[in-house]
């Protein structure tokens, strides 16, 4: 592959569809991964609580501690969703507010509410990481809040193929906004959505990890649609969001033939930027 098809700086890895191999960018290394760390989280809950197109599945009920939780988060200003005690949220809506606006309260209940415990849910993401050959990886939350989760690239891509064949988490992960119950309307941080044929998946950013993005887009190449699952992690910028977002629309650029993008879409500007682990 190309240098050129790689981003200057953090890593990379893609796979096309109708491929096996992944293809890998330099420096490959466990990195903090932020929230891309949710998708294995919301691959595992798929997993576990299947859902058909059109299916919300059953209910989480929050409690005062959830509440506190959140409480908590949002004073270290961590990305959150409001919430209330007694509030009812679907495994749907759960899920699209883990994925959409990234709320890490949420992975914490969907956690709780999947493996008993967040330490035994993190001791299955691991499981899990190990059965899809993700060798660089290590899971200590469900957010991607704690920088000792790391993977690489490579790794991520892996999860993040598997995790969109499932159509709820690929129509979850392609919608622009949902309502919940308390919060009420939530937009996705994945404003590439609907431009240059991206379909997903997940940003992350904080400090540690940089801008990351996973994702997938749908392209022309030689004549046939074809479909691009890639990861970046590690982009540097002011703006650590619209840096992975960059980055990967320049990959996608690159591997279809085009020229790169030299900026976002009007509506790429992220709502909130300084939030950790969106």
């Amino acid at each position: 592959m190309a240098s050129t098809v790689w981003p200057e700086y953090g890593q990379a890895a893609f796979i096309r569809s109708g491929q096996s191999q992944v293809h890998a960018g330099p420096n490959q290394h466990a990195a903090p991964i932020a929230s891309v760390a949710k998708v294995m989280t919301a691959y595992l809950v798929l997993r576990d609580h299947p859902l058909r197109p059109g299916e919300d599945g059953p209910s989480i009920t929050l409690t005062d501690a959830d509440v506190a939780d959140t409480d908590r988060r949002r004073g270290q200003h961590e990305s959150v969703v409001s919430v209330a005690a007694g509030e009812r949220l679907t495994e749907l809506q759960a899920l699209q507010a883990l994925l959409l606006p990234s709320a890490n309260n949420i992975a914490a209940v969907l956690a709780r509410w999947d493996g008993g415990s967040s330490g035994r849910f993190v001791f299955r993401m691991n499981a899990t990481a190990r059965s899809l050959g993700m060798t660089h990886t290590r899971y200590t939350d469900p957010s991607g809040y704690d920088d000792a989760t790391v993977s690489t690239a490579v790794d991520q891509v892996r999860v993040v193929n598997r995790a969109m064949r499932l159509p709820v988490f690929a129509s979850i992960v392609a919608t622009p906004s949902a309502t919940l119950p308390v919060a009420g309307t939530v937009h996705n941080t994945d404003t590439l959505l609907g431009h240059d044929g991206f379909v997903g998946v997940k940003t992350g950013s904080d400090a540690a990890a940089g801008g990351c993005f996973a994702f997938r887009a749908i392209r022309r190449i030689d004549g046939k649609r074809r479909a691009i699952t890639g990861v970046v992690l590690g982009q540097p910028g002011q703006d650590q969001i619209a840096a992975g977002l960059v980055a990967a629309a320049a990959m996608v650029d690159r591997l279809a033939g085009h020229r790169a993008m030299g900026a976002l879409p009007p509506r790429t500007r992220p709502a909130v930027p300084n939030l950790k682990a969106p």
